[in-house]
């Protein structure tokens, strides 16, 4: 792809920021799975549209949220 193809295309919206969400809580798993793939992988944020920021904190929130035991670390049919 050439660079002016680039700036032609729409980068999508930051879901984070179209719902205020400034702080993203590892206790709201509703929000962390919306980022996660049927295998339990983070999705990137070139397909969600997350700002490089954002990326990081839910990042962590999904880290701690798997630490404790609220998230998988695998699917269930994976296991």
């Amino acid at each position: 792809r050439n660079q002016n193809q680039r700036d032609q295309v729409k980068d999508k919206p930051d879901p984070l920021k179209l719902r205020d969400i400034t702080y993203v809580d590892y206790r709201d798993i509703r929000i962390l799975e919306r980022f996660l793939n049927d295998r339990g992988k983070l999705l990137p944020n070139r397909i969600t549209g997350v700002s490089a920021k954002g990326q990081r904190t839910l990042e962590t929130a999904v880290k701690h949220a798997r630490h404790l035991a609220l998230l998988p670390f695998v699917a269930e049919g994976m296991k």
